[in-house]
């Protein structure tokens, strides 16, 4: 087995000592193994820089294995790297979409076992990577105000208990109250898909299927299929809102109406002002973003 370089995010998740122990000592059966832990990029960049060729297994959640694939992505390492995931986040949609076990001694036995897979990339014009998803309104608005609880509630609680994890959907349901609506211009291929006349309560672009700890935004997309899949929601109104909501928590919201699905290689926003969210990260306002898929970016060990 080859050797393997397990990093992870002091700032990240909820994970104790004694869950990522578990899932180590499957790896250490097999494999030499060494652990890194990173609380900022220049330390993740130094760990990386040393990594060789290790594999490298991202311990953490969504946002830790962001970070570690755009920082590959800029030091332009990505293409060969093949990455193993520890899921100890507090979502993990992206371990849900590939089906890497959560139970982390199982996702250990994947790591060892599994299979090379090539998966895609979003990027941006800037050069800004989505791994999971990203989207426009409601839904970066959601991740906003979830960020800002997970923050006040995660000193609540002893490590896998830890209150943080509710954070997501608190916004979720304030969100739901008070909605952001954005007239957008969106264009899928080149294609106009939406105009600013037409007003959306959220656009969202899944390379994987849920968000916020397992909703399915985008229930369909594959990570390895090429595609970009498009959810652009035009629920604007009082009642629609909360139709939509009640829709999307069985994965159900695409059967709407007023809910288009779409599928392409570059997805292009812009109008109003709007905040986005990417993997959980909030950035903005802007007034322009455009994403097109890498396929085949990098690889992962999935079962």
């Amino acid at each position: 087995m080859d050797p393997l370089l397990v990093i992870t995010n002091d700032a990240a998740g909820t994970a104790d000592d004694e869950h990522l122990a578990a899932g180590l000592a499957v790896l250490r059966e097999r494999a030499s193994v060494e652990v890194q832990s990173t609380s900022n990029p220049g330390e993740l960049d130094g760990v990386l820089h040393r990594a060789a060729s290790r594999r490298i297994v991202v311990a953490g959640g969504d946002g830790s294995l962001h970070a570690v694939i755009a920082a590959l992505h800029r030091r332009n390492e990505l293409k060969n790297s093949v990455l193993g995931l520890l899921p100890c986040g507090t979502g993990n949609d992206f371990a849900r979409t590939t089906g890497i076990p959560l139970d982390i001694e199982d996702a250990a036995r994947v790591i060892l076992d599994g299979r090379v897979t090539p998966l895609d990339i979003l990027v941006d014009e800037v050069g800004e990577v989505v791994v999971n998803g990203v989207h426009v309104g409601a839904g970066a608005n959601a991740s906003r105000r979830g960020a800002r609880w997970k923050e006040r509630l995660g000193s609540v609680g002893v490590g896998r208990l830890n209150l943080g994890k509710v954070g997501y959907p608190i916004g979720a349901l304030l969100t739901a109250w008070n909605p952001p609506i954005v007239r957008l211009r969106v264009e899928v291929d080149g294609e106009l898909v939406n105009d600013v006349d037409r007003p959306v309560l959220m656009v969202a672009l899944g390379n994987g299927s849920s968000v916020g700890g397992g909703t399915e935004l985008t229930p369909d997309a594959d990570p390895g299929d090429g595609l970009i899949d498009v959810m652009i929601s035009r629920a604007t109104g009082g009642l629609a809102r909360f139709a939509y909501a009640a829709r999307l928590s069985r994965a159900a919201h695409q059967e709407a109406d007023d809910v288009q699905s779409l599928r392409g290689m570059s997805v292009s926003v812009t109008g109003e002002q709007f905040w986005v969210s990417a993997d959980g990260e909030v950035y903005g306002p802007e007034r322009r973003r455009t994403w097109h898929v890498e396929h085949a970016a990098y690889s992962m060990l999935l079962p």
